[in-house]
Formats: C-alpha cells, structure tokens, sequence
C-alpha cells in the first residue's frame, strides 16, 4: 500500500487516468490535420509550394453523427487505396442525380443509399468520383472546419454548393414524365 502513497505514483495514475478521454476526443472529437496535394486548390495550399501545407481543424464527430451537407469539406479514406487519406467536397448525398464528367462512363449517376459524390475545387489536378463514382459515407473520417496556418489565413472552412457538374436533387428523368 505505501505504493500508492508515493506522490509520483499518484500523479502518474491521474495523468494516465486521462489518456482514454484524450484519445477518445482526437479520434471521436477535434484534431488537428494537414492537407497535402492540389485537388482543393484554391481553398487550400493556394500557392502550390509543396513545402508549405494547410494546417487544419478536423471535426471527427461529424463521422460518428453522420451530418453532412453538400458542399462540406471532409476527409475520408480513398476508395482505391484505403490506406491514404484525401479530402474532398461533398458535392451530391443519397437521392441525388449527378451529371458525371469524363472519364465517368455513365450519363447519369443516382447517389445510392448511404453513399454521396465528392469532388476536389481544383478540376485539373483532383482524382475523386468522377473517376471512382459515388463513395460510401462510412469512407468519411471528419470534416474540416477552419484553416488554422497559415495563419494570414486563418478562416471557417466555407460550405460552397456549386460544382463543375450538374446535380439534380431526386431523378430528372423521372421528373420529365
């Protein structure tokens, strides 16, 4: 028992007595991310210098909520290689109908169930469902919410609707008839 009179003993145990709380709040709650690559330009990394990164507020709970919006900018695991993380638009949320650009093969894309259309704001340098088609929600793993650095920059992350294709919201071919 004197073990546990120890004053460093004790303060040890309170300390590690926090590290689930902690933990459960970086992986369920806010951290702090970078964001890497051009497919977001110009919300992020505007001056494409590879050295100089976004450094962002990642909300983590929106992944266990499951409150999106189109136009959010979230993070989410790559659908073709699950070890890399990328971040993207929602553009599209189930229900939708999505006008697809090349090299997507089908006119229109319906937004399946539990799936949305995400999309980088820089056309010419972003890999997203115009190639791999709707993703899962369960892909998403937070949304941004601010730019933290630079902090000439520092600002909300904003939610912008429009996208270079066109949605419809529910089917337009049903609607025709």
């Amino acid at each position: 028992m004197l073990f546990f009179h120890n004053p460093n003993v004790r303060s040890f145990i309170r300390t590690a007595a926090w590290g689930p709380v902690i933990l459960f709040f970086v992986e369920h709650g806010f951290s702090i991310g970078s964001i890497q690559g051009r497919s977001m330009q110009p919300t992020f990394n505007p001056d494409s210098n590879k050295l100089r990164r976004d450094i962002v507020l990642l909300n983590r709970w929106i992944a266990v909520t499951h409150e999106y919006s189109r136009g959010d900018v979230v993070t989410l695991y790559a659908p073709d290689d699950p070890d890399r993380v990328i971040t993207k638009r929602i553009i599209a949320l189930e229900g939708d109908t999505v006008l697809p650009l090349p090299p997507y093969p089908d006119k229109f894309v319906k937004i399946p169930r539990g799936h949305c259309w995400v999309e980088g704001d820089e056309i010419f340098h972003s890999k997203d469902s115009n190639e791999y088609g709707p993703v899962p929600l369960a892909l998403i793993n937070a949304k941004v919410s601010y730019i933290l650095w630079p902090f000439s920059r520092f600002s909300k992350v904003e939610r912008i609707e429009n996208s270079r294709v066109s949605v419809f919201k529910g089917d337009p071919l049903k609607d025709q008839d």
